[in-house]
Order: structure tokens, then C-alpha cells, then sequence
């Protein structure tokens, strides 16, 4: 195993977490709850990247629509997702997200609303415009791949007046973006998006995707309500996905897996053998809470059920138990 399939590992383990907890929120919640659950998570992502992203991937002295569009492909294909992009003119940009979807995995997509999908426009695409100071940027979108339609597909068009916030997300089921020619397709600058930089970017991508999914899941539902949520689908997608993260990561025990998974964050850590047969894990610190208010250790609660859900699907009758906020005491059942 090297550092990149680690860290393409880790991205798959915290994307999956992340899609667990809208799934949980639309089974245990409803649409309703489910879809301002994702409206929050990508509006607060949108809030805090994209105007530093344009400058990042040099789109910021573009046309607002081609600077949206073209933000939407190069940040999605730096993030390993699927992303077709068309221009159609200075005023008009398309983007497409072909099957499979990178953000409702496999058979998860059966389980999305079509409402909560749209939230995620909502979220973001349509606020693009506002964050530009170009009230006349919206976004329409041409078909959801949640409604069958093949693929989430849909175009930035400014038009010469300033958009009402109910017009700036707007459905046109009756036009289609031509076909993409990924020769003519925006490029990342070779020199500064080597390919470990990319590899890391992709780990990140789907961790910062979780981060937000947890804060906002706490916020939107309360401590109690959101911390049961977020940490029951910790649990269920840590024992249905231990097996095949341990074995990608070459681990062949709990010690192993729980040190190569903090390294594969980015965090070191190491496991001790003991005189009792148990093993102690200490890691220097959780990458995905670094930077996170939490006061009353809910999220940091929520995240150790990945560790139980694991242990779970490992060994049922072993125990593992939390000495300090990094170090915990895997023992024999």
C-alpha cells in the first residue's frame, strides 16, 4: 500500500460517513429536514470556498457564468468527481455531473428525494451570483439524475437584470447540454497541481464534506437529536465498511487499522502492546475535528462511533475503550 491508495481509502471511509448522514436524516427525519440539512452543508461550504477557490484555480477575471461553471468543473475534478463542462457563450456556461454520482454512491441514490437533491442547488449554485456582487447570475437546471435523468446537468446564464431569490434556481426539463470534448475542457496548470497534490485533494474534498455535514447536522437538529443522528450512521457505515478500509490499508488487526487510518488523515499515531494482552492506540490528534467548536464533545462523540462500529464488525465481543480524547485501550472479549 502506498500514501495515495491510504489516502483514496480514507476519502471513500469519511464520503461514505457523509452520505450515511443524509441517508439516516431522510429515513429518520424526512425529506423536509433532510433537505435543509444539505441546503446548510453546501451553502456553508459554498460561503467558505468559492470565492478563494476562483482566485486559487485563476478564474476570478472571468465572466461571472464562465467563472461559476469553470469553478464547478476544475474543484470537482480535483475532488475525483465526475464533471463534463460546455461553453456556450460569455453569458452562458454548462456543467454536468454524469453517472455514477460521486455524492450518492452505488444504490444510495435510490434513497434521495428529489427535494434534497435540489437542496444542494439551493445550496449553492443558485447563491453563486450573490457572492459575485452579479445579481443576474442564476443557474437552471435541466435534469436531476436522482429523477432518472442521466445525470445532474444544468447551466449559469447572466441575464441583464437582477434576479429575485426565487428566480435564482430555475428547472428547464426541455434542454440538454451539447456533448462534451474534454480536449477543449478547462485544465489545471500542470506545475501546480502536481499529482500527490491532487491525491491529498481528493482526501480532503470528501473530509471537508463531512465536517460541515456534522456542524450542521448539530446546529439544525440540537446536540442531543443531531449528535444520535450523526453518530448512528458513524456506526452503520463503519461496520458495513471495516472489512474492505482494513483490508485496502493493509491492516490485520483493530491496532493496525486504527493507526494506519489515523496516518492516512494525516495524523500520527501508534499502538502499545500491554502486559494484559490489550493494546493501547494513541494519535496525536483527529484531522477531521481539528478546527472545530465543540464545546460539549458531541461531534467528537459522534466520530468515535466510526471506532465502535469498526470494532464491531471486527470483533463483537472485543471492548475498546476511550482512555483520553486520543488514546483508547482496545481489549480481548
Amino acid at each position: 500500500m502506498n500514501d495515495r491508495e491510504a489516502w483514496e481509502a480514507v476519502g471513500d471511509w469519511y464520503h461514505a460517513w457523509f452520505t450515511g448522514i443524509v441517508l439516516t436524516a431522510v429515513s429518520r427525519r424526512g425529506t423536509r429536514d433532510a433537505a435543509e440539512l444539505v441546503f446548510r452543508i453546501f451553502r456553508r461550504q459554498q460561503q467558505a470556498t468559492f470565492l478563494p477557490g476562483l482566485k486559487k484555480l485563476g478564474l476570478d477575471g472571468l465572466p461571472p457564468a464562465v467563472a461559476a461553471a469553470r469553478y464547478h468543473y476544475l474543484s470537482n475534478f480535483i475532488g475525483g468527481v465526475g464533471v463534463e463542462y460546455v461553453e456556450e457563450s460569455p453569458t452562458k456556461a454548462w456543467i454536468r455531473y454524469p453517472p455514477p454520482r460521486w455524492i450518492w454512491p452505488g444504490a444510495t441514490i435510490c434513497g434521495i428525494p428529489s427535494e434534497v437533491n435540489a437542496a444542494m442547488l439551493r445550496g449553492w449554485h443558485a447563491n453563486n451570483g450573490v457572492m459575485l456582487g452579479r445579481l443576474g447570475l442564476g443557474f437552471v437546471c435541466t435534469g436531476q439524475t436522482v429523477d432518472g435523468d442521466p445525470g445532474l446537468e444544468g447551466y449559469y446564464v447572466e441575464h441583464d437584470r437582477d434576479l429575485p431569490p426565487e428566480e435564482r434556481l430555475r428547472f428547464a426539463r426541455g434542454e440538454r447540454m451539447a456533448r462534451f470534448d474534454p480536449a477543449t475542457a478547462p485544465r489545471l496548470p500542470a506545475a501546480d497541481w502536481p499529482a500527490e497534490r491532487i491525491a491529498k485533494a481528493k482526501r480532503g474534498y470528501a473530509m471537508e464534506y463531512c465536517r460541515t455535514a456534522l456542524q450542521e447536522a448539530v446546529a439544525l437538529f440540537g446536540p442531543m437529536e443531531g449528535g444520535h443522528l450523526l453518530g448512528l450512521a458513524a456506526r452503520l457505515v463503519a461496520m458495513q465498511l471495516h472489512a474492505e478500509t482494513a483490508q485496502r490499508l493493509g491492516a490485520t488487526s483493530f491496532a493496525e487499522f486504527m493507526v494506519a487510518m489515523a496516518i492516512a488523515e494525516g495524523d500520527g499515531a501508534e499502538a502499545v502492546p500491554q502486559p494484559d494482552g490489550s493494546v493501547i492506540v494513541t494519535r496525536e490528534g483527529c484531522a477531521l475535528l481539528r478546527g472545530i467548536a465543540d464545546p460539549d464533545g458531541i461531534m467528537a462523540a459522534a466520530w468515535g462511533e466510526t471506532l465502535v462500529g469498526a470494532l464491531a464488525a471486527d470483533d463483537r465481543f472485543a471492548r475498546l475503550e476511550r482512555i483520553s480524547p486520543t488514546t483508547w485501550r482496545i481489549g480481548g472479549g
